[in-house]
């Protein structure tokens, strides 16, 4: 059996990215978009200024910011891995990236027969 590996990480971009708003803002937390007016992004929030639900599943960190996404949600990608990058563009309306002509972007790879069986169930 494998390692249980990440459900998301981020590329240098990211990383760099999330450590420059976490200078400009302090802690930040991320919540995965799901559809709606931002599209399907992943959205950027000083903790504190978006309140997660009961609903809401906690996918991991990124940089240290706490990754969410709604149980719907992750029952339709609990099978994908995440992998958050930077490219160029408008970020969410909402989200702290934006007016920085760079926005966060997910994108996503199927988990391996063995990593999937190595997943804890969340």
């Amino acid at each position: 059996m494998t390692e249980a590996p990440p459900r998301v990480l981020a590329t240098d971009a990211a990383l760099g990215l999330i450590d420059a708003l976490r200078a400009e803002h302090g802690p930040i937390l991320f919540h995965q978009s799901g559809g709606c007016c931002d599209g399907s992004s992943p959205m950027c929030y000083p903790q504190g200024e978006f309140f997660i639900g009961d609903s809401d599943v906690l996918m991991g960190e990124i940089g240290g910011a706490p990754f969410y996404m709604s149980r719907p949600q992750f029952e339709y990608w609990k099978h994908t891995q995440l992998i958050i990058d930077v490219v160029p563009g408008r970020g969410g309306m909402f989200s702290l990236e934006n007016g920085r002509d760079v926005r966060f972007l997910t994108r996503s790879r199927l988990f391996t027969e063995e990593e999937a069986a190595a997943l804890p169930t969340l």
